[in-house]
């Protein structure tokens, strides 16, 4: 119900009420004033006849009393007139006539108690006042009650009882009633119109703000509220006016700001407050996001982090990330729906290998999958005609792509995308230098635990990472073996060729130790032409067939130089932690003793560390 409804329902219901009460208290009144009135008119006719029947009986003409009640009758409103003796009167002078008896029980209940009675009573259709006075002797005046009746004061002498119509009071009262109702209804008809006048535009005004509240709820604040009067009303309808136009105003520079902030200009469409809170609170989270991946120590705890972005901020559970290699022309997944290093599944693996295959990463642009689902052939949903639609967004490293972020969205996804792309252009913009930062420390990083010559890693590596190395041997119970490599007379290579044959030597050397062994192992050049092996999860009865595989490489190993080619030897020493000792760095001395027996022993062979060499080295140091 609208306000005009309201007021309208009110005033109906207090001119009701105050109808129903005039009514109430108009006809109670009139009811009491006309009873009122026949009282005392009964009481006026009946002082009549006791004076007039108290002058007849001193005069002698008391036996005419009955024509003088019967013209009393005559008196407009008096309907019947009748006198009964008291017993006292009955004692002095008998019953009297025969008309005067019997008495009812109302003129009874007077002459015993001397009290007046009143009632009313309806006849006929019409309503009669009774009232049955005594006659009380007095001695007062001239003629009075005691000059002819041998009573004393006070005594009840007799009853007389009038009954009037009151009818005519009545038409009176209602007609009066009627013309006071018709007065307060035309009053109340004009106190109406006044009133439905006055709250006219106060109701309008208010279903105008209304409908602007509304628009504003749903981000439209160009409504505008009409300004019907100069009052309190039209200062309200203009104050509304100027708040909208100041919130329009406001959120459209807010969004001009958002939208250089994002590089994404809205459409228009929604709820302009909602669409920018919610671009607000994800700048506000994408800066706590970039706040903790600086403090994060490397890439794959960023790409880590971001994916779990991906997954609980942005409820994407299928999706590929991709880091560009920048040495040569490939991509690397580093996550695949949450899993670390995953398989390539939703692109051509191609792209792995040439990613100039790769749209997002050639161009540099969004590749809106979604509005236009064949403009990169590279994608491979695992299900043809699934439905499967994506996003990839290319992450900007000083101009240059330096990953791919891929979203795969279902057909109920779909219907988010265009929301979904500012959003996350906002998490790639915080990650992208964070990432770069990271690549350039892990860079530098790299280049100090590896030897610039031989690109095999250094000593401070093995440093590094022996803690690690050693608690992933000891929470998997596994062996690490440990391999001491030494080229054979290399001093002579360097004295007899120069320092650039000496060099080329390490360099043919270190790509066969590469070779000899599995990726996960670790190839150090320790000092010098002293190199050393670390072969995970691996016994020394192994351990032996692969340092006899590496014995025998460098010995077919052909080192072309300037005045001719050059083939060396290589000679191994090796140990076993923790069968050996469970001490790292003491096996490692125990696989250089077993070296220094291979030289020892004529150079060009594989020595296995035994407890005897130790002892044998401690007595020759002694």
């Amino acid at each position: 119900m609208n306000l005009q409804s309201k007021v309208s329902v009110f005033a109906v219901a207090l001119a009701s009420g105050l109808i129903v009460a005039l009514l109430g208290i108009g006809l109670l009144s009139f009811r009491q004033y006309s009873i009122a009135t026949a009282t005392e008119h009964i009481r006026s006719s009946a002082e009549i006849v006791r004076v007039s029947l108290t002058e007849a009986m001193i005069n002698g003409v008391i036996s005419k009393r009955e024509s003088f009640l019967q013209r009393l009758t005559e008196v407009q409103g008096l309907r019947t007139a009748r006198v009964v003796r008291g017993p006292q009167v009955e004692k002095q002078f008998g019953q009297g006539l025969a008309r005067e008896k019997p008495a009812d029980s109302l003129e009874r209940q007077v002459l015993e108690s001397g009290k007046a009675v009143f009632e009313l009573n309806e006849e006929g259709g019409e309503t009669l006042f009774r009232g049955t006075i005594p006659f009380v002797a007095s001695d007062n005046g001239q003629p009075n009650c005691i000059q002819c009746h041998q009573v004393s004061p006070g005594a009840v002498l007799g009853a007389v009882t009038l009954t009037m119509s009151i009818d005519h009071l009545r038409t009176k009262a209602l007609t009066t009633l009627s013309l006071m109702v018709l007065a307060v209804g035309c009053f109340v008809i004009f106190a109406f119109g006044l009133l439905r006048r006055a709250a006219t535009p106060i109701a309008d005004t208010a279903v105008d703000v209304e409908a602007a509240v509304q628009r504003a709820i749903n981000g439209d604040f160009k409504a505008v509220v009409e300004v019907r009067t100069k009052d309190e009303i039209g200062q309200i309808a203009g104050d509304m006016n100027r708040l909208l136009a100041f919130l329009d105003q406001g959120l459209s520079r807010i969004g001009q700001k958002v939208a250089q902030l994002t590089n994404h200009t809205p459409n228009g469409e929604g709820n302009l407050l909602d669409n920018t809170i919610r671009v607000v609170e994800t700048l506000t989270e994408a800066a706590h996001f970039k706040q903790a991946i600086e403090e994060d120590q490397s890439k794959d705890e960023i790409y880590g982090r971001l994916s779990r972005v991906i997954e609980q901020r942005f409820g994407v559970a299928e999706y590929s990330l991709y880091e560009v290699l920048p040495t040569n022309n490939q991509m690397l997944p580093v996550r695949v729906n949450g899993e670390a290093h995953g398989p390539c599944r939703w692109c051509d693996p191609q792209i792995l290998i040439r990613n100039d295959t790769c749209r997002a990463r050639r161009t540099g642009h969004l590749v809106d999958g979604v509005s236009a689902p064949d403009i990169c052939y590279a994608f491979r949903p695992q299900t043809e005609g699934d439905g499967r639609r994506y996003l990839c967004f290319p992450i900007l490293q000083s101009g240059a792509v330096g990953g791919v972020l891929q979203l795969v969205l279902g057909e109920a996804d779909a219907a988010r995308a265009e929301a979904l792309v500012p959003e996350v252009d906002i998490y790639l913009r915080e990650t992208a230098p964070v990432l770069e930062a990271k690549r350039l420390m892990e860079t530098l990083r790299e280049a100090n635990l590896r030897d610039p010559m031989t690109g095999l890693h250094n000593r401070r590596f093995l440093e590094e990472s022996v803690e690690n190395l050693l608690a992933q041997a000891q929470r998997r119970n596994a062996h690490l073996s440990i391999l001491m490599l030494d080229l054979d007379y290399f001093k002579m290579v360097n004295d007899t060729h120069g320092h650039d044959a000496g060099d080329a030597v390490l360099k043919a050397l270190a790509k066969v130790l590469v070779r000899s062994v599995r990726g996960g192992d670790y190839v150090i050049r320790y000092g010098g032409e002293e190199f050393m092996i670390l072969l995970h999860e691996t016994a020394a009865t192994v351990a032996m067939d692969v340092a006899e595989k590496i014995r025998v490489a460098v010995e077919g190993m052909k080192v072309p130089i300037a005045s001719g080619v050059l083939q060396k030897t290589i000679s191994i020493g090796v140990a076993d932690y923790p069968a050996d000792s469970d001490t790292f760095w003491q096996t490692v001395k125990f696989a250089d003793v077993a070296l220094y027996k291979a030289k020892e022993s004529g150079r060009n062979r594989v020595v296995r560390f035994v407890p005897a060499l130790w002892e044998e080295n401690n007595s020759k140091d002694y």
